[in-house]
């Protein structure tokens, strides 16, 4: 981009913007994340990791280079996601404490180009009001409701926006987990533990692990998919259990279907 204005590298490279016209330099794995072209990219990371920075210059990148885009953040709880929108709007006032709003309020604002960021509670009601997104961002998606995920995903078949599920892990469950684990090669992945942020001491780290436990602190820290400690069987021996070579024991009427085949009745 050498040859490129500086205003046109900050349009084409979030990263760039986040540096000239914000202030803020990401970590190398935050600025290989903001030059991604990946239309569905998964973030496992560790808390206190920059993951919702990120975001954030994201978010506000999408509506200043686009005009008329429409930015959705999505958390388990309106309070987390207006967190989220708190974090876009320091941005914004960073990049321009003087721009001109169309609308301002605790949950949305609109710029003078057209483009609204919007942040919502995360519930399959509440994303269906809203069509052709160009950028969703959901916030600790392993404890957002599965149906608030399966909700937004038609609303991207229009725009073909682009769609990030963020979070540290919720055991081996919901759509966070199987995007992660069996999702392919749609999704891009980065995981961020603890032990690679620059923020955070080996010396705390240490500490935490004694005090939170092993279980813990692997989720927490290590980004890694644990079981729950109220499960009774591992989630791995469950899914060994589970066969399409066993027929059912019940027709999907409800019926009894014999178990050893139709001589058996």
């Amino acid at each position: 981009m050498g040859g490129l204005s500086l205003e046109l590298r900050c349009a084409l490279d979030p990263a760039t913007f986040a540096r000239v016209k914000l202030a803020f330099e990401p970590d190398p794995w935050q600025a290989d994340l903001l030059a991604s072209t990946s239309k569905r990219s998964l973030l496992n990371c560790c808390r206190q990791s920059g993951k919702s920075t990120s975001a954030a210059i994201l978010a506000l990148h999408t509506a200043h280079y686009r005009p008329g885009a429409l930015v959705l953040l999505g958390s388990p709880s309106l309070r987390q996601s207006r967190e989220l929108f708190a974090k876009v709007t320091n941005f914004r006032k960073r990049l321009d404490p003087d721009l001109k709003l169309e609308e301002d309020n605790k949950t949305s604002f609109e710029l003078k180009n057209g483009s609204r960021v919007v942040c919502l509670p995360g519930t399959a009601e509440t994303i269906r009001g809203f069509s052709a997104p160009d950028l969703i961002i959901e916030d600790e998606a392993a404890f957002v409701d599965d149906a608030f995920n399966w909700a937004v995903r038609p609303t991207l078949a229009v725009s073909n926006g682009r769609l990030i599920l963020m979070s540290t892990p919720n055991g081996q469950r919901g759509h966070f987990h199987e995007a992660w684990s069996k999702g392919g090669d749609e999704w891009e992945r980065v995981e961020v533990p603890a032990r690679d942020c620059p923020r955070i001491t080996s010396e705390f780290l240490e500490k935490e692990r004694r005090a939170l436990g092993e279980w813990h602190y692997r989720q927490e820290y290590d980004c890694a998919f644990v079981d729950s400690v109220h499960q009774l069987f591992r989630s791995a021996d469950i899914e060994r259990a589970i066969t399409d070579d066993v027929k059912p024991l019940f027709l999907p009427t409800g019926e009894l279907k014999p178990l050893f085949g139709d001589e058996a009745a």
